[in-house]
């Protein structure tokens, strides 16, 4: 079942939000303390992702044009406005429904395990790395939804889309994309996607108002800037074979 990978992906969150819900009983200042904690590990696991680049001017160009088409789209508002749906219909007291709701879909979503997992899914029905995505989403899901609130269980859903997506393509993906092309696009992926994960620990940490969301659009970019430089040479011949 090439969907298997992502389906523990969803459990594990939901598992783990679950269980945040019941762990409320601690101080504001533990859980300052805990969300700090999440924030620092999570800027250094950007960091790390950001460095696997090859080319950083492919990193440039993607998060620069990704976000000029993100904020166009206004992504980062619609998914509030999504997740401000969601507190009125749950009826959340505490409020911050869609705060949460944002913050755990870019942290579980952004990242090259889940596209990686994903891909092995559907490649070889190997679920190994999906399977430890979900053992620290669920970890990390615990502490959010401690410190965030309900929001964080909702997160499940782009999160199933998004890598069901990506395996369900993976089924065919090996006849349309060679596999040294491949690799180039995990690359760049991985850095740009680390990009986003460093501005999603920076706002945790309340330190500036990224808005995380409007820069998406940057993986559709890398796609299509590391497949062009791919088939610059065809191309060049293709085109320069009518003059």
């Amino acid at each position: 079942m090439s969907l298997l990978g992502s389906i523990v992906n969803v459990l594990a969150i939901a598992a783990g939000s679950f269980t945040g819900l019941f762990w409320r009983n601690i101080s504001e200042q533990m859980k300052t303390t805990v969300l700090q904690g999440i924030a620092v590990t999570v800027i250094v696991l950007g960091i790390s992702m950001a460095l696997e680049t090859d080319r950083i001017i492919i990193v440039i160009a993607s998060i620069a044009l990704g976000a000029m088409l993100g904020e166009r789209w206004r992504l980062e508002d619609r998914m509030n406005r999504f997740g401000i749906w969601l507190e009125t219909k749950t009826g959340a007291r505490e409020g911050g429904v869609a705060q949460a709701f944002v913050t755990a879909t870019l942290i579980f979503v952004v990242g090259a395990v889940g596209i990686v997992g994903a891909l092995d899914s559907g490649l070889r029905g190997d679920h190994t790395v999906l399977y430890t995505k979900s053992m620290l989403d669920g970890i990390t899901a615990i502490f959010l939804t401690s410190t965030l609130g309900v929001g964080i269980i909702f997160s499940a859903v782009p999160v199933f889309l998004f890598q069901g997506i990506i395996t369900l393509f993976a089924v065919r993906i090996d006849r349309l994309v060679p596999p040294d092309l491949m690799d180039q696009l995990i690359v760049e992926i991985t850095g740009v996607g680390g990009v986003m994960i460093i501005a999603i620990g920076i706002r945790l940490l309340g330190i500036l108002n990224i808005r995380v969301a409007n820069l998406l659009p940057a993986l559709l970019f890398t796609v299509a800037i590391v497949s062009i430089m791919y088939y610059r040479e065809p191309l060049v011949q293709f085109f320069t074979g009518w003059f």
